[in-house]
């Protein structure tokens, strides 16, 4: 089974006083962005955010098949995804990091049977996949 998802960003103007906005085809997510809301901490939305977004939610629907698989299914995965873009070496910026925080509730599990579970997932989610090589993750997975 594959799918293939759509988005689409305008950008208008110079990069420090411009504005831009995105749209997914689905119409369940859109937004407006611009520099200081990308590097500013302006309200708002940005890039980085929603790759924090995408990972965290990619993170906790693979997490929930691995821990169905071992036999303590989850009641709950909250996971929280901080997307960091930094200069990078040579000029511009990159994405350098994105920190996964997840608590799980699930009946007869503890947290270190919870850990390589999570590393698998966080291994082999689709997302993190996609990020591989490029963006170090790391994982702070715990059972509450």
């Amino acid at each position: 089974m594959s799918t293939t998802k759509n988005a689409k960003a305008v950008w208008e103007g110079k990069l420090r006083d411009g504005k831009g906005s995105f749209t997914g085809d689905s119409g369940a997510i859109n937004g407006a962005f611009t520099f200081a809301t990308r590097f500013e901490n302006q309200k708002g939305t940005s890039p980085e955010e929603l790759l924090a977004a995408a990972e965290a939610a990619c993170f906790s629907m693979a997490l929930s098949v691995g821990l169905d698989q071992n036999g303590t299914p989850p009641t709950k995965i909250e996971t929280n995804a901080a997307c960091t873009v930094a200069p990078a070496t040579g000029g511009g910026f990159a994405i350098t990091t994105i920190a996964l925080t997840v608590r799980v509730t699930a009946p007869g599990l503890d947290t270190a049977a919870l850990q390589p579970i999570a590393e698998a997932t966080k291994k082999n989610c689709p997302v993190s996949k996609a990020l591989a090589n490029n963006v170090e993750i790391t994982l702070d997975a715990q059972v509450v």
